[in-house]
């Protein structure tokens, strides 16, 4: 029998590979067998060795191996290694293989396999469809049983049912997911009500998850007995996981519930509260704080009740019974902190007490006190000390700042939640500011304790807060707004319309602190938050890079600690969407991102080829160009453009050439708007930044491709050479130096009738740059012109006198460069 080449190709890549599984080698073997199916998909020899390959993989995969021997050997190094491979990426197991490995599993009861069943269980249902769809058959089969055979198997393993009710790819219809969700869902609830059974927060978890996900359809789900067992896991006593998971299942429901779950939960913490135990006083009191966050209008109203503060006051009776619920209390009262009328009630009703137990009470008690007398003293408008004289409640909360450094000092960056939150708060005061920033201990301090909770979220955004406090300017006011402020703190009967800002808020003031910060070492913690995709961590480093980059002596210093690459990735994140960072953080990431631009060389930070690539800076820029909306109290703010076009302008002086066609191709047209801006500012700005521009070939093109919309542009550049600001009249000078070069410029410039005339003009300025630039113009007309264009151009020069203008020029001034290109310029018009 005769065979093809490729046949004969396939042939013997079979033979290879049958020799490969021989040798153990299967992953080139099953390489092999797919290139020769390719070239002969009907040979027979090579259609029986790819399938009995196939089938040999399957039942001698890696993976079903390790599973076998964890379940029938009750190999725990193979259970060890099975987890691990699931979880780790690129490794995802065959379909066939996944499920085969499940059975196998589920043929054992619960008590047979070690804790290792449960990650391997909810490996196998995170990557497998399979897996995924012979659960839900099972779960179609009967909830409860197939429940009943996964809870005990570990928390991943019961919890993974949610993903497969959860995954409508598995199911043959929307009623039948949805019928066996809610069947799962009250399961889970079965098992929180049963009293000591659920020791490891597994049902919570179950719970949290599907209401996360899927609330609107479970809420209806809850009744009171219910919703009252999810609000006792809220207990302070109960481990963090628990509560946390609780917290989400409460808030969700409450989400979902509206004005029906809100009346139901006000009901069930009314009848604890009415109840004499301690013990339904603490969940009452540890349920309000939790919801405190998510509803504070509706939790506000409830502390505010006589019934609920009938309940609070026993507690500062100081006896043992009382000390129980100490904790509760405080963690109460440091959560009804975000509601002015709350601080209130707790400055008039708890402030002794709070006092007494800041000196006699436990540490945790104590610590917890401290963080709420320093809410409600930063809160008090007439606490402010000024002239940077520590005044009334100043004088206690730099006391308590204190108290939490020492705190802070002590516990070596371990448990200090409490203490992060009491600084943040005091550190608004500027009296306090100036406390931290110089002591430059506690700095290096909180930056070491930042880095060690870089995975604790709210330990690292009450850090980050304090730093902001450190380094924030007060916002620029024009005159008018400063009026207004000052009349509504005289509405307010506010001391600062007496005596005005605190001077400790002065720039000189911010930008010492400013300094103290980066010396402590932020920029490699920021380096690190940067790897965070927590849309409030982005938010609050970009916001003190801003405050950072505003001293022009430490912005070389941010690019040398990688501040430059930092604010690019912020500044080209997704913004305003879902899973992205906060619509102020990339604004205030391109800001001070422009900022350091304007004042480092771009060379330095944008390698010629390296990275990050000087291309990448400019669509953050660009975003700065366009004007933001305004209302009439508040003005739009010039600055960030200012600065953009500034940091624009130094880029398109990079080596690269593809830095100044990048700026054309993605913000000329904003640019050329800029032009005509009424502030000079920023129309000295833009006519700059265009001057730039035309030294790459995009820019000339704007001008000189001989069209209407060219001759327009040219226009606006000729009328900026007669404006006020000498700058700007340099900057539109430069641009039609490099210009007039081109014959289509030149055309453009005779067709307009004060075109020749506000050249000449140049020429006759006192200035040296505009004396040099309109010689430069002149001589470009004179002598590079060509063809018609060029006689037209000598002509226009004569008429307008440019022969006596030229040779006034070559009498005054004393500039080399300006008499050379003078006497290059006059010489064809004397011909």
């Amino acid at each position: 029998m005769v065979h093809s080449t490729g046949e004969e190709r396939a042939v013997h890549l079979t033979r290879e590979a049958i020799e490969l599984v021989d040798a153990g080698h299967r992953e080139a073997a099953s390489r092999n067998l797919r290139e020769a199916l390719s070239l002969a998909p009907d040979n027979p020899a090579v259609r029986e060795a790819f399938i009995k390959i196939q089938e040999e993989e399957t039942t001698g995969h890696h993976l079903l191996d390790l599973c076998r021997r964890y379940t029938s050997r009750k190999d725990e190094s193979a259970g060890k290694d099975a987890a691990l491979y699931l979880r780790t990426d690129g490794l995802k197991p065959p379909e066939e293989v996944a499920l085969e490995c499940a059975k196998l599993l589920l043929a054992h009861k619960a008590h047979a396999l070690s804790s290792l069943q449960d990650d391997i269980i909810s490996g196998l249902v995170r990557q497998n469809a399979s897996v995924r769809q012979f659960f839900s058959d099972k779960l179609q089969i009967s909830v409860t049983t197939f429940f009943d055979e996964m809870y005990d198997r570990g928390d991943g393993a019961a919890v993974c049912l949610d993903t497969v009710v959860l995954d409508p790819s598995v199911w043959p219809s929307e009623a039948a997911r949805l019928h066996c969700e809610r069947e799962l869902f009250l399961l889970f609830i079965a098992k929180l009500m049963e009293s000591g059974h659920d020791l490891d927060g597994r049902s919570l978890k179950g719970i949290a998850r599907l209401l996360a996900v899927d609330a609107s359809k479970l809420q209806d789900q809850v009744d009171d007995e219910e919703l009252d067992v999810i609000l006792s896991s809220l207990d302070h006593r109960l481990p963090l996981e628990w509560r946390s998971q609780a917290t989400l299942a409460t808030v969700k429901y409450l989400e979902a519930s509206q004005e029906t779950g809100q009346n139901r939960f006000t009901k069930l913490i009314s009848a604890k509260l009415s109840k004499a135990r301690v013990d339904d006083h603490i969940v009452a009191f540890s349920a309000t704080a939790a919801v405190f966050p998510v509803i504070p209008e509706i939790a506000a109203t409830l502390f505010l009740s006589e019934e609920f503060m009938a309940s609070l006051t026993p507690v500062s009776a100081r006896d043992a019974k009382r000390r129980r619920v100490e904790v509760s209390v405080l963690e109460l009262l440091n959560a009804a902190c975000i509601n002015k009328a709350c601080r209130e009630a707790i400055t008039k009703n708890f402030s002794d007490w709070l006092s007494h137990t800041l000196t006699n009470g436990s540490d945790e008690s104590s610590e917890l006190a401290a963080v709420v007398l320093a809410k409600i003293r930063v809160s008090d408008k007439d606490a402010s000390g000024f002239n940077g004289q520590v005044q009334g409640d100043d004088a206690s909360v730099a006391e308590l700042v204190g108290r939490f450094k020492t705190i802070m000092s002590s516990r070596k960056g371990e448990n200090v939640q409490n203490v992060i939150e009491g600084l943040a708060y005091s550190s608004v005061k500027p009296i306090v500011k100036e406390q931290l920033a110089k002591d430059s201990t506690f700095l290096r301090d909180l930056v070491k304790v930042l880095h060690e909770n870089l995975s604790d979220s709210s330990v690292l955004y009450g850090g980050l807060m304090i730093i902001v406090n450190i380094t924030q300017f007060l916002p620029n006011m024009s005159e008018e707004q400063k009026k207004m402020s000052q009349l509504k703190s005289y509405a307010e009967a506010s001391p600062d319309a007496r005596a005005g800002p605190n001077p400790l808020e002065k720039d000189e003031n911010v930008i010492s602190r400013c300094n103290t910060a980066i010396e402590a070492g932020i920029m490699p913690l920021f380096i690190e938050c940067s790897k965070s995709n927590l849309p409030s961590v982005q938010g609050l480093v970009s916001k003190i890079m801003l405050s950072l980059s505003r001293n022009q002596k430490t912005r070389g210093t941010l690019a040398q600690q990688g501040g430059v690459k930092l604010l690019l990735n912020i500044g080209n994140s997704r913004q305003g969407s879902s899973g992205s960072i906060t619509n102020e953080a990339v604004p205030n990431a391109s800001h001070a991102l422009a900022r350091i631009l304007i004042s480092v060389n771009p060379s330095h930070v944008f390698p010629p080829s390296g990275f990050p690539q000087v291309t990448s800076a400019i669509r953050p820029l660009t975003t700065l160009l366009v004007v933001p909306e305004t209302s009439a109290d508040q003005p739009r703010d010039l600055l960030p453009i200012f600065e953009s076009l500034l940091a624009l302008t130094n880029l398109a002086s990079h080596p690269d050439e593809s830095a100044p066609d990048a700026i054309v191709r993605q913000a000329w047209s904003v640019i050329e708007d800029l032009l005509l801006s009424n502030s000079s500012l920023i129309q000295r700005a833009a006519c700059e930044l265009v001057c730039n521009l035309m030294t790459c070939e995009a820019g000339i093109v704007k001008f000189a491709d001989g069209s209407k919309r060219a001759g327009q542009r040219l226009h606006i550049l000729l009328a900026l050479t007669d404006t006020d600001d000498i700058a700007t009249r340099r900057a539109a000078g430069g641009g039609l130096a490099m210009l007039t070069e081109f014959d289509s410029v030149v055309a453009a410039v005779l067709d307009k009738p004060r075109g020749v005339p506000l050249l000449l003009r140049l020429c006759q300025e006192d200035d040296e740059g505009l004396l040099h630039r309109g010689v430069a113009c002149v001589r470009n007309m004179s002598c590079i012109a060509s063809g018609d264009i060029g006689r037209r151009a000598k002509e226009a020069l004569k008429k307008g006198g440019a022969v006596d203008i030229l040779t006034n020029v070559l009498k005054k001034s004393r500039n080399t460069a300006v008499l050379q290109t003078g006497v290059e310029a006059l010489k064809p018009l004397v011909e």
